[in-house]
């Protein structure tokens, strides 16, 4: 044999031990890459929601007062204005600025009916025990689910299995069994009847490397999309919109809006003031 062949053959053998050869390392480098990007990608997306939901607490504990306080002067001086007026369109827009300033919720809407103003209510404190509401109703099963009860028990009982992967099978069907027979589901049990007579499902053949790999290739696309649709909605919110204008600086802008806030709530007292001493002077 030539030496140039025996070396060509000796790199052959190199290059198989390598793996370079293999279709499947090109599409394998790609999957790498594609899953530390879009790592670094759920990082960035997962600091900057963060970052969203502190400034956002941070926004509704300091300036949430200011906004209810400006909502509530707002609904008093559309109420003086049109008590002052009597013009029917000055009641609508007094009655809208009045819808504008939240309630405060009740015990029942907090809990969603669970409970009201003396505890919980029968129904959720016994779902909370794990107590029945009501006694249950006694189940009386059909002729015809008794046989069928019968001969599924004796058919797929799981002591006739020889193997733990069909026993453990058995096992799992049985209980779905006893479940629909304690129901007196006759219905169920022509169904459970009907796919044990099927016998188990075949096992599918798996994918390739190389299909799985073009699925996981596949799947990392779509989680980078669903990822960038969310930072887009977080980018789009008025607080992502807020915390954009001072990225480096939240605090400042938070004092600067709240400034603002603060001018604005002087600015209706004076406003509301003015109203109400308008109709101190009009009383007799």
């Amino acid at each position: 044999m030539p030496a140039g062949g025996a070396e060509q053959g000796g790199e052959a053998q190199v290059t198989a031990e390598n793996g370079a050869g293999r279709p499947e390392e090109r599409l394998e480098r790609a999957v790498r890459a594609a899953e530390q990007a879009l790592i670094e990608y759920e990082i960035a997306v997962e600091t900057f929601r963060v970052e969203v939901e502190n400034f956002s607490r941070l926004h509704h504990q300091k300036l949430g007062p200011m906004y209810a306080r400006l909502d509530e002067l707002d609904a008093r001086i559309a109420e003086a204005t049109a008590a002052r007026t009597g013009d029917p369109e000055d009641l609508r827009k007094a009655d809208e600025a009045r819808a504008r300033v939240m309630p405060m919720p009740g015990v029942e809407e907090l809990f969603h009916g669970w409970m009201d103003g003396d505890g919980l209510f029968p129904e959720a404190a016994a779902m909370l025990t794990d107590q029945p509401v009501r006694p249950p109703e006694r189940v009386r099963p059909s002729d015809e689910a008794r046989k069928l009860y019968r001969d599924l028990a004796r058919k797929a009982h799981p002591d006739l299995a020889q193997e733990d992967a069909e026993r453990a099978r058995r096992e799992e069907f049985i209980t779905r069994v006893n479940a629909a027979y304690a129901r007196g589901d006759e219905a169920l049990l022509r169904e459970l009847a009907d796919e044990w007579a099927a016998g188990p499902v075949a096992e599918e053949q798996g994918p390739t490397p190389a299909e799985e790999l073009y699925a996981r290739l596949e799947w990392l696309a779509q989680r980078k999309e669903l990822l960038a649709l969310v930072a887009k909605e977080l980018e789009e919110s008025a607080i992502g919109a807020m915390l954009r204008l001072a990225p480096e600086d939240p605090d400042r802008l938070l004092d600067e809006i709240a400034d603002q806030l603060l001018a604005q709530v002087a600015q209706r007292e004076t406003e509301l003031a003015a109203l109400l001493g308008q109709e101190d002077e009009g009383r007799p």
